[in-house]
């Protein structure tokens, strides 16, 4: 990141590739702020930790990312913390219940849409509108392999992602003159709980998925970050609204 861009809001914070993030960022002198939904299991106490380890550097914050007054409204906590707000990870999403489209659920396809899809347009709304006052910004959202191909059984979740890459894409063309970079990553199978989702927590199972992938292992957390990381830094400012792969060859074979 340039100097200037000290300031940097995270959301979906308390999962693996969040708190990740939020760590490197800390360790680097940045000041966080990160939201996640405490009603999800685990979240609060994953907050509480980084919050007490990051001497006083980082801020966490309950949000719903579907809810735009409440997105707004970190959006202003931040600003008004720091004075301003440099860069934005836009990371919450969840993964679907495995079901053929023709049998998913109205509430089912509203609960992921409305978190991996409406919840990045509203983070980003209130986080564009800021940069554009500063003049200055960079926005990274988190979409995935699942924007370049189809997957049964998840239809709800490739639609979401498809469309993260959409919205970087045009926001991208929209602010690139007004000094925002927005760009996405787009990760492949990562050691993470939602990877296990898939095969409904079945270890031996996302242990012979994570072999299949040409590199012979799932990616890392801090892989993402530091490509993120990347993303907002200088030696990135040739690169406007893309959305870089991170899958160990999986989308090449």
């Amino acid at each position: 990141m340039k100097p200037h861009r000290r300031h940097v809001l995270v959301t979906g914070g308390a999962g693996f590739v969040g708190t990740n993030l939020a760590s490197r960022l800390v360790e680097d002198g940045r000041r966080v702020v990160l939201l996640d939904n405490l009603a999800r299991s685990g979240v609060a106490e994953n907050l509480h930790w980084l919050e007490e380890t990051s001497g006083g550097r980082l801020t966490a914050l309950n949000a719903d990312v579907r809810d735009e007054a409440q997105i707004q409204a970190v959006v202003d906590a931040a600003v008004a913390e720091f004075g301003r707000l440099d860069a934005a990870f836009n990371n919450a999403g969840v993964m679907a219940r495995i079901v053929p489209t023709a049998e998913s659920t109205r509430d089912e396809w509203d609960r992921v849409i409305g978190i991996n899809l409406r919840g990045v347009w509203s983070s980003m709304k209130y986080e564009l509108r800021q940069m554009q006052q500063q003049g200055q910004g960079a926005i990274v959202n988190n979409a995935s392999v699942g924007a370049l191909t189809g997957n049964p059984g998840i239809g709800s979740y490739i639609a979401s992602k498809h469309g993260v890459v959409g919205l970087t894409r045009t926001a991208a063309l929209e602010y690139i003159k007004k000094g925002i970079y927005v760009n996405a990553v787009s990760p492949g199978l990562i050691d993470t709980q939602v990877a296990r989702d898939v095969v409904s927590g079945d270890e031996s199972a996302y242990q012979d998925i994570a072999r299949s992938v040409p590199i012979g292992r799932a990616g890392r957390p801090e892989e993402i970050a530091a490509a993120v990381l990347w993303l907002c830094s200088p030696a990135a400012s040739y690169v406007v609204g893309q959305a870089i792969t991170l899958d160990g060859g999986m989308t090449v074979v």
